[in-house]
């Protein structure tokens, strides 16, 4: 008599997690985990999060708080209810870093939110340190979510995050368009989304391949860059001259402000930092030769107020060549005359 076959043991059950929800479609929870390295899709993440909470109750109140630098009591008192019952959004930086203090709260929080509180948790990866914390919210304590940011390094991921940021507006832009917009900033996410954004705002219908080679094209990029090097080192001159050579090759005013914008923008967030460029890099998203870059052009002669003038100065010229303005190349002359000698136009 045959054997009676063997019965076949029960499927182990897979432990619980917490659902997973997709950085361009951000919701709250009592727990919000923001996971993983690209800060550009952190930071979007989590003003996501806010606008949320802030179109169910404009009186939504907001706090700051740093795990790495952290005070004992802050994480309740922060969330816990006020006086009126306004919703609370905590927001808390570097749990890669987080102190002692701060991980045994917040693994006595995450057993016992406060009710009407989101605490939005982000941790980068840089380190294993929270781990036991990152355990515990992932397998389902604190009944929260995790939002992902994995890093964008593929040729192909670029291109879908691209392609997402003109879906997410509703706009259209050409495959080839597309393709070349992704390939002019390879080596920056950061860059590539203010192209993005740039384009949905100032271009009306698709995105086309000559319209993107118009503001970001090899010629016309290169052209842009040099200039905005020459002016923020301080060679006026030299600066005049090549935006006369950018002009006459066919640059377009836009992307040239552009330029100098996204320079400015990078040394106004390196500036004052004395941690090491690989630690800046990692906080606030960008590639280690950016910060080393940033830093070399404020040792150009930048102090904080001829910093604040300068991006004054671009905002103005930005606005002044998208229609504010009947003479466009004024408005880039006056700008880099400003940038170059870091002083008020006229002085």
């Amino acid at each position: 008599m045959a054997a009676a076959p063997a019965s076949k043991s029960k499927p182990r059950a897979t432990k619980t997690s917490i659902p997973q929800v997709s950085w361009r479609a951000p919701r709250p929870a009592p727990v919000v985990l923001v996971s993983g390295p690209e800060e550009i899709c952190a930071e979007r993440a989590i003003a996501g999060v806010r606008d949320y909470l802030k179109a169910e109750d404009p009186s939504l109140e907001i706090s700051d708080i740093r795990a790495d630098d952290y005070t004992a009591g802050t994480l309740l008192a922060v969330s816990a209810p006020s006086l009126f019952g306004e919703p609370r959004l905590v927001r808390v930086s570097g749990v890669e870093r987080c102190s002692d203090a701060f991980l045994a709260e917040a693994l006595a929080y995450i057993e016992h939110p406060q009710e009407g509180a989101t605490v939005v948790l982000r941790h980068t990866g840089a380190s294993v340190r929270g781990k036991k914390l990152l355990d515990a919210i992932r397998s389902g304590v604190g009944g929260g979510v995790e939002i992902p940011c994995p890093a964008v390094k593929r040729d192909a991921d670029r291109h879908d995050f691209a392609a997402g940021e003109f879906k997410a507006a509703g706009r259209r832009i050409a495959p080839r368009a597309l393709q070349a917009l992704t390939s002019a900033f390879a080596d920056d996410l950061t860059e590539l989304a203010a192209a993005c954004q740039q384009l949905i705002s100032d271009v009306e219908g698709d995105v086309t391949e000559d319209v993107v080679a118009r503001y970001y094209g090899g010629r016309v990029e290169t052209n842009a860059f040099a200039v905005a090097d020459t002016a923020i080192a301080g060679r006026y001159g030299e600066a005049l001259v090549g935006l006369r050579h950018a002009l006459a090759s066919g640059a377009d005013p836009v992307p040239i402000v552009a330029a100098f914008a996204m320079k400015l923008r990078t040394m106004a967030r390196v500036a004052g930092s004395r941690e090491p460029a690989r630690t800046v890099a990692a906080r606030l998203g960008m590639k280690d030769w950016q910060v080393e870059r940033a830093r070399r052009d404020l040792q150009t002669g930048w102090t904080q107020a001829t910093l604040g003038l300068a991006i004054q100065a671009a905002a103005r010229a930005d606005a002044e060549v998208k229609g504010a303005s009947r003479d466009p190349v004024f408005a880039l002359e006056r700008m880099i005359a400003v940038i170059a000698t870091r002083r008020p136009f006229g002085e």
